[in-house]
C-alpha cells in the first residue's frame, strides 16, 4: 500500500498528527519552528506558539493540551495559550511527543538535543496541574498509545529500535516492560497510533513507511510513503478511516527527497480510536 501526499512539503519537522472534531479536523506540529498546523479543507494554516511544540491532545472542555520546550501549556477554547510552570530549565533537553491515558491525564516525553543516551524522561500531567516522573533513563522519547481497553502501553524509545509494551496501572503507571517487536535491519520506530482491532501503527523513521503490527507482533502491513524521514502516524476523519502521516526535512537532503516534510494520508481499510481528551 502506498500512502498518499495531501499537502506540499510545508514542515521542517512534521510530527504528532492529532485528529478531534472539536478542532474541526486534523492538528499537527512543526516541531521545532514552534508551529501548530490545521487542515482546512485543501489548505494548512499555521500558528505559531513558542520555541518547540512538542505534542497535543484536545482538552475535555475544548482547546487543547500542549507539550512545550520543557514542560506544557494548556489552550482555552476561544484560542488563548497559557504556559504552565516549567519542569525543568536545562537548555538542552527538550520535549519530544506525547499522548493522553483512559483517565484523562496527558503524558509527554522528552529528548537531549544532542541524543545524549539516557538523559531523558516521560512525564505525567494530571488534570490538576500535578507533575509526575513515570519513566527515567529514556534516549528519545516517542511514540507513547493504549490498547483499546486501556489495559496496556504502547511506546518508542527510538534508539533502542523496538516497539515496548506495558502493562498499564490507572494509579501506579506502567509495569512488566517486554518488547512487542524488534524491529528488523535497524529500523528506528517514532511516533505510533493503536486501532479499533488492537494493532499497533508505528512510523518507522528511517524507512519512508509504517508498518502495522497484530498485538502478537507479526507484522500485518506496510505503508509505503513518498518520503524517507516519517515520524508519526494518526487516525482521522469522519469515520477514523484515514491514516494521516508526518514527515520530516530535518538532517535530510531535501534534493534528493523532495517531498520530506509534507502530509500523507491513506486508506488502510481499518479504523482508529477517538482520541483520547485532557481531563484538565
Amino acid at each position: 500500500m502506498r500512502a498518499e501526499q495531501i499537502t506540499d512539503p510545508l514542515a521542517y519537522h512534521g510530527e504528532g498528527p492529532a485528529w478531534s472534531p472539536s478542532w474541526g479536523g486534523l492538528r499537527w506540529v512543526d516541531m521545532l519552528a514552534g508551529d501548530i498546523l490545521t487542515l482546512r479543507d485543501d489548505r494548512v494554516d499555521r500558528r505559531h506558539v513558542t520555541e518547540v511544540v512538542a505534542a497535543l491532545r484536545p482538552r475535555r472542555g475544548g482547546g487543547a493540551v500542549i507539550g512545550i520546550e520543557r514542560g506544557f501549556a494548556l489552550e482555552d477554547p476561544d484560542g488563548h495559550i497559557t504556559a504552565l510552570p516549567e519542569v525543568w530549565t536545562q537548555s538542552d533537553i527538550r520535549m519530544n511527543e506525547g499522548g493522553c491515558d483512559p483517565q484523562g491525564n496527558f503524558w509527554c516525553g522528552s529528548m537531549a538535543y544532542d541524543q545524549s543516551p539516557g538523559a531523558a524522561s516521560l512525564y505525567r500531567l494530571s488534570p490538576e496541574g500535578r507533575v509526575e516522573v513515570m519513566l527515567e533513563g529514556v534516549t528519545i522519547s516517542n511514540g507513547l498509545e493504549w490498547s483499546p481497553d486501556g489495559s496496556l502501553t504502547y511506546y518508542n524509545d527510538t534508539p533502542t529500535g523496538q516497539i515496548a509494551v506495558f502493562d498499564f496501572d490507572p494509579d501506579g503507571g506502567l509495569r512488566n516492560r517486554r518488547a512487542l517487536v524488534e524491529l528488523p535491519d535497524g529500523g528506528r520506530p517514532d511516533g505510533l497510533t493503536v486501532d479499533s482491532e488492537g494493532c499497533v501503527w508505528v512510523a518507522v523513521v528511517n524507512r519512508g513507511a509504517v508498518h502495522r503490527y497484530r498485538p502478537d507482533g507479526t507484522l500485518d502491513g506496510t505503508v509505503e510513503v513518498g518520503a524517507g524521514k516519517v515520524t508519526a502516524c494518526a487516525f482521522g476523519g469522519d469515520n477514523l478511516d484515514r491514516l494521516f502521516i508526518t514527515t520530516s526535512q530535518e538532517n535530510v537532503d531535501t534534493a534528493a527527497d523532495p517531498l520530506a516534510g509534507a502530509l500523507f494520508v491513506a486508506e488502510v481499510g481499518v479504523t482508529g480510536m477517538p482520541l483520547r481528551e485532557f481531563a484538565g
